[in-house]
């Protein structure tokens, strides 16, 4: 299985991973089950939910009570992330190792989840890479393995995802883009804004053809964010004049994403579809 260089917004190469088949059961841990909470009768799945924005959002929906998938590139993140969930909030979680450019991986990931916790409501298209490349120094490799992970990966998700969610009636797909997605990234490459842009035709088109299935499909376009691999990216003086430049004069923090996501996750944002949502400190208004 083909491993990408590197997790959501790092250039940094991610830990090879195992040959031993496409998906790896890293851990399933059994905890109360919490019915007068929101999203207690929720199963999700969170791509690249080992680490920063992944991981805040799915320690925010198990905060609600949902059920939890980790998937990850990185079998020792996914593990330790749905280990932490479980304790911290007294869930299900179960990691799940695949490679989301990989039809094959994917719905093996899919049916996973399913068998495993019950069923899949809430899907979270979170993985993603960059690489702060110049167009004229961009490999086509490089071009075609971002376009990948970020667009491919997104559609061979929420498409093993529709069977689940039409069996249940219900289903929240939501999609990260970018403020790259609508205008032009700041720490990546073109291959990246073009990748962004992408996810959020994707996910207007989707959301169209699945309206009537209840089932809604969003998008968050977060700017910069104060996340551990935002900080591998730009240094503390860098980070800071980022800030400065902000109408709110600060960075983002995960977990005010992961709030932004639980909403469009839940049964209160049931009329809101195709949307795009942006989240960025007024970096981005339109």
């Amino acid at each position: 299985m083909q491993a990408p260089r590197c997790s959501r917004e790092c250039p940094q190469p991610s830990p090879s991973v195992p040959q031993e088949g496409r998906i790896l059961k890293t851990t399933l841990t059994t905890a109360g089950e919490h019915v007068n909470k929101p999203l207690s009768n929720r199963t999700a799945l969170i791509t690249g939910g080992g680490q920063g924005l992944g991981f805040a959002v799915a320690a925010k929906l198990a905060e609600l009570g949902a059920k939890i998938a980790i998937n990850d590139i990185a079998p020792e993140r996914a593990t330790k992330a749905a280990d932490r969930i479980a304790y911290a909030s007294d869930v299900r979680t179960h990691a799940i190792l695949a490679d989301i450019t990989k039809k094959d991986d994917v719905d093996d990931m899919v049916n996973d989840a399913v068998s495993t916790l019950g069923g899949l409501h809430i899907l979270i298209n979170n993985a993603g890479i960059l690489y702060p490349t110049s167009v004229a120094d961009t490999p086509e490799e490089e071009w075609d393995r971002v376009i990948e992970v970020n667009l491919k990966g997104t559609f061979l998700c929420a498409q093993a995802a529709l069977a689940p969610m039409n069996a249940a009636r219900w289903g929240r797909i939501v999609n990260f883009s970018s403020t790259a997605g609508k205008t032009v990234s700041t720490l990546g490459g073109a291959h990246y804004t073009a990748s962004k842009a992408g996810v959020l035709g994707f996910t207007r088109h989707l959301a169209k053809e699945v309206a009537g299935d209840g089932i809604t499909v969003n998008a968050v376009c977060p700017g910069l964010i104060d996340t551990e691999m935002s900080r591998t990216i730009i240094d503390d003086a860098q980070a800071q004049a980022y800030a400065d430049s902000f109408p709110i004069s600060r960075l983002g923090q995960p977990t005010e994403v992961a709030d932004l996501v639980a909403f469009l996750a839940s049964d209160q944002a049931a009329y809101i579809t195709g949307a795009a949502l942006d989240i960025n400190g007024g970096d981005l208004m339109v």
